[in-house]
Order: structure tokens, then sequence, then C-alpha cells
């Protein structure tokens, strides 16, 4: 188990070393000049080429790419990410102040999609062909279908502008900083984002308990006089297995979908932070933000491997 765990690490810091220099050298090439952007536009001619000349050294972008990158990694190796070529700011700082509000929204949404998906999922599987599971399945395929950027300003339409009851845009109200507050503020976000994730795993519950349903051992729990209750309980840890994989792998997703929530409602998290670089160019943000999200999704996965063990004994049998 110690040595599967070391492995594991290990394979994961050298994808991390592999998505770093891919993300740097890729943000490198794209097309664009932030230094154009940067530049006043009162300032012209040999002046704006003397000003543009002027800021490339300062930002070290006169600099051969492979400098660049040498320069870069050995500050990546100290926890050092560089400054941000739009406010001068640290970029760790920058993204540290933005993780949490991300993370509170995400990791809301996931705990209140997967309370929500797991249950209805069992009961689909349970109550199959019947009107039970063609509702909820219809409900799931439809909030599969209906993009997050329109069911959001339909949210705000409903609840901020025509009912009144809950704010549309922001963490906090103005001159206020409560508990109260910021639950008001994260309702509309954190349900769409919660009907996002429910919708998709109850499918993958479902598929996952009427696999294990049709297997052997359960007809055999049932045919020596068990509970159904018993039974059902059996195969649905067996099929937690699949649905651990899905959400590691939907991890990416759903951040992404989090990225266009924070933009409609104006939440200050690593989404808009990560928009407002790319409409500006800033490299440093832009492959800090991509480094987060690598992190993210390594221990994700790592997690993920771990549970297996957990959920399945015969995953923990294999790795002793």
């Amino acid at each position: 188990m110690l040595r599967s765990l070391v492995t594991r690490l290990l394979s994961s810091v050298l994808v991390f070393l592999v998505i770093a220099i891919g993300l740097f050298t890729l943000v490198r090439l794209a097309p664009g000049d932030p230094v154009d952007m940067m530049v006043p536009p009162e300032i012209a001619g040999e002046d704006r080429v003397a000003y543009t000349a002027a800021v490339r050294e300062r930002l070290g972008l006169d600099q051969a790419l492979p400098v660049q990158f040498m320069r870069w990694f050995g500050g990546l190796l100290t926890g050092d990410l560089g400054y941000s070529y739009s406010s001068g700011a640290p970029v760790s700082g920058m993204l540290a102040d933005r993780i949490g509000p991300t993370m509170l929204l995400m990791g809301s949404a996931l705990v209140i999609g997967l309370i929500i998906a797991v249950p209805a999922g069992v009961i689909t599987a349970m109550r199959r062909g019947t009107i039970v599971d063609q509702s909820i399945s219809t409900v799931s395929v439809v909030a599969i279908a209906i993009p997050s950027f329109f069911s959001a300003m339909l949210l705000i339409y409903i609840f901020a502008v025509k009912l009144r009851v809950l704010p549309s845009a922001g963490m906090y109200t103005s001159g206020r900083g409560d508990l109260g507050d910021l639950i008001l503020h994260m309702v509309l976000p954190v349900s769409l984002l919660a009907l996002t994730v429910a919708a998709p795993f109850t499918r993958y519950v479902r598929s996952g308990m009427l696999e294990e349903l049709n297997k052997d051992y359960v007809r055999a729990v049932v045919a020596k006089g068990a509970r159904p209750s018993l039974a059902m309980a059996h195969a649905l840890r067996n099929s937690l297995i699949s649905l651990v994989t899905v959400v590691a792998l939907y991890i990416p997703v759903f951040l992404a979908g989090a990225v266009v929530v924070e933009q409609v409602f104006a939440w200050p998290g690593m989404g808009q932070l990560a928009i407002k670089a790319l409409s500006t160019r800033d490299y440093p943000v832009i492959i800090g933000f991509g480094l987060y999200v690598a992190v993210l999704v390594l221990v994700c996965n790592f997690v993920a491997d771990m549970l297996y063990a957990v959920v399945d004994p015969r995953v923990r049998m294999a790795k002793q």
C-alpha cells in the first residue's frame, strides 16, 4: 500500500512538471503581445517604440523564450509564480485571495449536488420504467442540455429582478459582511452549480445501480431471504466506485462551469480573475491559474485512488 502511494505521488509530480512546461510554452506562443495593451494610447511614434522596449525589458520579455522559462521555472520551484503585468501584485497572493470564494462555491455545490444525485439515482434504479424514473430522468436531461449562463440569467430575472427576494451579484452586500448575507448571495450560484452536478451524477448512479442489481450476488442475497434494503445497500456500495471516478474526472468540467457562473453572478473567485487575465494577456496570472487547476485535478485523482480502497475492498487487497 505504501509503495503504491509513493508511486502515485511521484507520477503526479512528473505529470505536474510536464503540465507546467506545456502551459508556459503554449501561453507564451499564443498570438498577441501583452506589452501593446500596457502602452498608453497617447504615446505614439518613436516614443511608443522606446516605451514598448522599456516595458519589455522590465518584464523580461526581451529575452529568449528558454531564458524566460528557466527564470520562471526557478521561481516556481520556490513557490514564486511571478508578478501580474496589470497590477504588479504577486500572482500567488492574487490567486490565494480568490481561491477561497471559488472553493466555497464549488464545495457547497458539489456536496449538495451529491446529496441530491445519490438518492435520486437509487430511486430511479429501484423504480425503473415508472413515472418517477421517467420524471427524474427527464429533469436530468433538461438540466444537462440547458447552458449554465442561460440558467443563471433566468434565475437572476425571476428571483432578483421580479421577486426581489435574493441578491443577483457579489459575495456580500455593500456595508455588510455577516454569515446571513453571505448565504443569501450563495443561494442562486450554488443552486445552479448543484443542479449541474446533480443532473449527470444522477444518471451515473442510476446506471451503476442497475448494473449491480442484475448481478448474481444481489440475487443470492435476495434468495437467502434478506431484506431488499440490504441488497440495495450492497449494490449501492459497489456502484460507488464508478461514481468516485466520475467525480474526479468531472472536477475540471465543474470548474469551467464555475468560471461562467462566477462571471454572471460577479462572484469574486478565480474565474473572474482568469477571464480578466485572458482579456489583458496577463501571462503570469494565466499560467498561475492553469497550474492551480492542474494541482486541483491531480489532487482529486489522487484522492479518488485512495477512496477506491475504502469503497471496494477488492482494490485494497490488490494493492497490498
